[in-house]
């Protein structure tokens, strides 16, 4: 005989399991949380930063670049390495480096594709 929990299952999780499967997510994320604990703030932060120079890349180096979301993640950028400064610790320096250079891919985009970004307060 088949029980209604049976029935109802949709395959995404065994039948009867799903407390289980919760107990495993809870525990994979008290894991991580506590991984992340043990990383400087600075660290985890100039990782971001680097994600958003890394984005603002694949935007000016599509076929047809999109400004206004490369802009997006310039501005975002550069609000956290200005506004931070030297609390981003030992890559301070890189990440202003780094923000200087993405602005100037950008600007030669946008000089290349004759394009603007319809914000027009980019970096």
């Amino acid at each position: 005989m088949t029980d209604e929990s049976d029935v109802m299952s949709t395959g995404d999780e065994p039948a009867g399991g799903g407390d289980d499967q919760a107990a495993e997510i809870e525990a994979a994320m008290a894991e991580a949380r506590a991984r992340l604990a043990e990383v400087p703030a600075e660290v985890v932060v100039t990782n971001h930063v680097m994600g958003l120079y890394e984005l603002a890349a694949i935007h000016l180096s599509s076929d047809t670049p999109d400004l206004v979301s490369a802009a997006l993640a310039i501005d975002a950028m550069s609000a956290i390495v200005d506004g931070l400064g030297d609390r981003l610790g030992d890559d301070a320096a890189t990440m202003r480096d780094a923000l200087g250079n993405i602005k100037m891919a950008f600007v030669g985009v946008k000089a290349q594709t004759g394009q603007s970004a319809s914000t027009d307060d980019e970096s």
